[in-house]
């Protein structure tokens, strides 16, 4: 498993650009909303039912969509340094790959992390580093270091 998350963030890293069009399949009004900022929010029932836009996007990015939804308590620890925090509001790096998780297990994903590489990066790290057993702190100490210069202001992510 660590070695399928060391190629996907290299995998990501040669085949995402900055920025990829979003998928226009028709859908209902209430299921999908574009934003002002021009990301996308879409509801599925559940994690198992990705989003459309993630259709025609590579089997890595879809995967990491997955495993980020299923991270959220580590992922609402992490902030994330595209500068989401004033662009999109959002508060820490799992708002990159969904807006909001429902008690009845429905999810609304957001499109940001399909056209943000920093975004990308930070989830793998952050979970490749929780799978070989960091804890929410250390994954937190080890990505503030890392992306404190050169990268946007981070999210306005609570400490742990």
């Amino acid at each position: 498993m660590r070695s399928f998350i060391l190629s996907f963030t290299i995998l990501t890293t040669a085949l995402l650009g900055a920025c990829s069009a979003a998928d226009t399949n028709e859908l209902e009004e209430s299921a999908r909303q574009t934003l002002s900022n021009g990301d996308i929010r879409e509801e599925t029932t559940s994690v198992e039912e990705l989003p459309s836009f993630l259709v025609g996007k590579n089997e890595d990015m879809q995967q990491l969509y997955t495993v980020a939804a299923q991270h959220e308590e580590l992922l609402e620890h992490i902030p994330c340094y595209c500068g989401c925090g004033q662009s999109a509001n959002h508060k820490d790096n799992y708002d990159c790959f969904v807006h909001q998780y429902n008690e009845d297990g429905s999810l609304v994903w957001d499109d940001h992390g399909t056209k943000c590489q920093v975004c990308l990066d930070i989830a793998a790290e952050s979970i490749n580093m929780s799978r070989e057993g960091k804890t929410i702190k250390e994954i937190r100490i080890y990505i503030d270091e890392k992306y404190k210069d050169g990268y946007a202001e981070p999210t306005p992510t609570p400490n742990v």
